[in-house]
């Protein structure tokens, strides 16, 4: 006798067990991300407080390379080896090549601390990274028709000489360390811009009702203008005053796709808002260079602004949200995430205007700006990192 339907919904299938840390690329650099995020922060806090030089790099420099070189590279290289699959449906690197690639960026962050590795082996360790992250993906883009993604091989080739330049000064060969970090941020900057005009109002349509971001090709073009602008001048004239409305023209264009692509909805949304706001301090984060290019404002603060603002917020969002999807997920945070948005937010407006408003209190300034950084890293260490390592929860590949 055949079993009668009463309507009851089928059982969901039940989630596979195990662990999948190195299934897909933002696994495993997410993860090592959101460790480096809060470890990274707690141990250079530590070391600013009693002046410890690092070898190789030495005080401050140590904090500038692996926050860039560090641990914005591996969400970097999450991203790239994640989206790559996504643009072209060729497979990038999974298993033991994806888990032997993340061990050479973690080995570049130890090998400082090695006294018994000499300076070349520190640095053909941190070195190598880029260029191999380069190959990971080569293969995936040149055979893949659309030529326009293959911009992401040169750029990480960029970045590599950026990072040259701070080792060749870290071995006493140039005086050069200024200026790899430098071209580093605003590479980092640019591949921001480049995303975020790809996603951001792919997202906002996808999730807000009624919203149509405005696609301006010339707006686009003159973004990239004004930011190869600022990046060449900044390079090879950094004392021009051709630096302030070069900051002025980013801080402009960037406003005017924030502007074309908002809805006022996008604030009900903690996984979008998190993604504007992030755009935002870059604008902010300009316009205080245009100040500081005419010594009207700290230039470390509007730095900051830049790298803990528009770099560190966007980020965030984005490995929140690219964690959720693609580990089959519903693109909700929880509330302790959505709070730490908030948090971060509030770091940065602690560190780039705080030390400003009360000059006398800076070191307290920098405390409380680290901590609620190594707070927010905290909870997505402790909210993410199981579903970063175990398989996607609808049985897909990835």
């Amino acid at each position: 006798m055949g079993v009668i339907s009463l309507g009851e919904r089928p059982n969901p299938p039940k989630p596979p067990g195990g662990l999948a840390p190195f299934a897909l690329g933002f696994r495993p650099f997410f993860s090592l991300a959101a460790l480096s995020g809060l470890l990274l922060m707690l141990l250079w806090l530590g070391l600013w407080q009693t002046a410890t030089p690092v070898a190789h790099y030495g005080h401050i420099g140590w904090h500038s390379h692996e926050m860039l070189f560090g641990f914005a590279v591996a969400v970097i290289a999450g991203f790239l080896l994640t989206a790559v699959r996504n643009w072209t449906g060729i497979d990038t690197l999974s298993g033991t090549p994806l888990a032997m690639l993340a061990l050479l960026w973690l080995l570049g962050r130890i090998a400082p601390f090695l006294a018994f590795l000499p300076p070349a082996a520190i640095v053909l360790l941190d070195l190598s990274f880029l260029p191999l992250l380069g190959i990971a993906i080569y293969r995936p883009l040149m055979e893949a028709e659309n030529r326009n993604n293959r911009v992401f091989l040169p750029l990480l080739g960029a970045m590599a000489i950026a990072n040259l330049l701070v080792h060749l000064q870290s071995l006493g060969i140039t005086l050069t360390g200024r200026q790899g970090t430098d071209l580093m941020i605003n590479l980092i900057i640019l591949l921001m811009i480049m995303v975020s005009g790809r996603v951001l109002p792919f997202f906002t349509e996808k999730a807000v009702s009624g919203a149509t971001p405005v696609f301006n090709l010339f707006r686009e073009r003159l973004s990239f203008a004004a930011i190869g602008v600022w990046i060449g001048l900044q390079l090879f004239f950094p004392n021009s005053w051709l630096l302030t409305p070069a900051a002025l023209a980013v801080a402009a264009t960037q406003a005017w796709r924030v502007i074309n692509w908002h809805h006022p909805h996008v604030w009900r949304i903690p996984i979008l808002w998190v993604l504007f706001t992030g755009m935002i301090w870059l604008v902010v984060g300009f316009m205080l260079k245009s100040l500081a290019t005419s010594g009207l404002y700290p230039d470390n603060l509007a730095t900051h602004a830049l790298t803990a603002g528009a770099i560190g917020v966007l980020t965030f969002g984005m490995m929140a949200r690219v964690s959720l999807g693609h580990t089959g997920r519903e693109i909700t945070p929880a509330k302790p995430i959505a709070l730490s948005f908030i948090l971060l937010n509030l770091t940065v407006v602690a560190r780039v205007f705080g030390p400003v408003l009360y000059g006398d209190s800076y070191p307290l300034w920098v405390m409380l700006s680290g901590t609620g950084w190594a707070t927010c890293y905290l909870l997505f260490s402790v909210f993410y990192l199981r579903l970063l390592n175990t398989p996607r929860i609808d049985g897909r590949k990835g």
